[in-house]
């Protein structure tokens, strides 16, 4: 492996393409027509334009990537998160073409997208799931006599979903079918694929994810968890790691279990698997896989001392884990902000424009992760997460007032963002003490700002 194609934009794609330099290794990154202002069209050794702004003929544009990479010279694709990165028929013609995919095999990814079938997989290997549907429907009345059986409220989930699309919450019978029918449109829209499954819905639960990885001998590793409960329409906007909710004895089982199912799957590359935890039972369901590298990730590269790209791209190229010479871990605690171009006190409405100021804090265990520049005019077509404020301490309590100087630090100005919220939501008690869930911030912290 010599030369990367970068199948993605922004932030992650910068990442890529200094990871690779890093390693020796060669770089061409993929741009829109509205994208030619964004630092991932210069900071790569190559750039191409892939074509008009739209996604669908540009950064989804497989035909185009697949051509750029052949004409390029490239020997490998690094997806990133989002666009084509769970894409199973991308990372098969990727393969096809003789390109190495950096991520999971085809078929791990096809089944742990479906998912209907990843429920099964887990229930298989003895991982508890969320009580729910044995399959995804697409038709309105079995979906509602299925719902009937499992016992309503209820979570509507795209089978191939992802990221909070294609979900709602039906608290009853009479809700049902207009929420399906939503799920249902949203979701083909989404994804091309309308088929819904459907959950027990939890009222009061926390979202806990462990990142794992897998190299080509069979080997897994976890690189501990993170809690990603404060989230906005199933969209996180804070994530940490340790999780401040779990005792020693449940993290250790959330991580043997997450071990297990990645073992189950022979699963290569970075992987997240996802889970709800209850702690008035404390009792943890497994919900989902990523297959690929999550928004989130830095919060546990603070805390394990890895560069988890890096990881991605040594495992493609066949290094195995066991030979891998892995730092002892720094350990403490480890925050994530979101920094969103998103009128957050507006239903937190994506607000595109120009930054007229962008000066992020410096210091002492405080990273910002961003494509984002002073006079930098953010395209209205992508995702509206333009930087991530990373905060690393001794201890949560260390973490938290190292992001409270940061978070007064960071100077940003020219279009709404969720920094405004950040900064409220840091003086928030139920935030500093930790006491949430995922449903905290529509239910309790948004009602007390208006």
């Amino acid at each position: 492996m010599q030369h990367i194609l970068i199948a993605n934009r922004g932030e992650i794609a910068v990442r890529a393409a200094r990871t690779g330099r890093k390693l020796g290794l060669t770089s061409t990154s993929v741009y829109s027509q509205a994208d030619s202002n964004s630092p991932h069209a210069w900071v790569a050794d190559n750039a191409v334009c892939i074509g008009p702004p739209p996604s669908l003929k540009s950064y989804l544009n497989v035909p185009a990537l697949l051509h750029v990479a052949e004409r390029m010279g490239c020997d490998a694709v690094y997806p990133g998160y989002g666009f084509l990165a769970e894409n199973a028929d991308f990372a098969e013609q990727c393969q096809a073409k003789g390109l190495i995919f950096i991520g999971p095999q085809p078929e791990t990814i096809r089944l742990m997208g479906d998912k209907a079938k990843a429920r099964e997989t887990a229930t298989r290997l003895g991982v508890p799931v969320v009580p729910g549907s044995d399959k995804a429907f697409t038709d309105r009345a079995k979906a509602q006599k299925a719902a009937g059986a499992i016992g309503y409220p209820l979570l509507l989930k795209a089978r191939s979903g992802g990221g909070g699309r294609g979900m709602r919450i039906a608290e009853d019978a009479a809700s049902f079918a207009g929420l399906f029918e939503q799920a249902r449109s949203e979701a083909e829209a989404a994804f091309g694929d309308g088929a819904i499954y459907l959950e027990r819905f939890f009222a009061q639960v926390r979202h806990i994810e462990v990142q794992i990885f897998g190299d080509c001998d069979g080997n897994i590793m976890h690189f501990g968890e993170r809690d990603c409960s404060i989230q906005r329409r199933h969209q996180k906007l804070v994530e940490e790691a340790p999780s401040p909710a779990l005792d020693a004895k449940t993290r250790e089982g959330l991580h043997e279990t997450a071990l297990v199912l990645a073992k189950g799957i022979d699963y290569r590359g970075a992987g997240t698997v996802e889970f709800i935890y209850a702690p008035n039972e404390d009792r943890f369901y497994f919900i989902e896989m990523n297959t690929r590298i999550q928004v989130e990730h830095p919060v546990s590269e603070e805390v394990c001392g890895l560069d988890l790209v890096e990881l991605q791209m040594r495992i493609a190229r066949g290094e195995l884990l066991t030979g891998l010479a892995l730092p002892e871990p720094p350990g403490g605690h480890a925050i994530e902000f979101r920094i969103n171009a998103e009128d957050w006190r507006q239903n937190f409405t994506p607000a595109p424009g120009v930054l007229t100021r962008w000066r992020p804090p410096v210091g002492d265990g405080i990273r910002v992760d961003s494509h984002a520049y002073e006079a930098y005019a953010i395209p209205p077509y992508y995702d509206s997460m333009i930087g991530k404020l990373i905060v690393h301490g001794r201890d949560r309590a260390d973490a938290l007032a190292r992001a409270g100087r940061a978070l007064q630090e960071f100077d940003c100005a020219g279009v709404p963002t969720t920094l405004d919220f950040h900064k409220e939501l840091f003086k928030d008690e139920d935030f500093r003490s930790g006491a949430v869930h995922t449903r905290w911030v529509e239910n309790n912290f948004l009602p007390r700002m208006t």
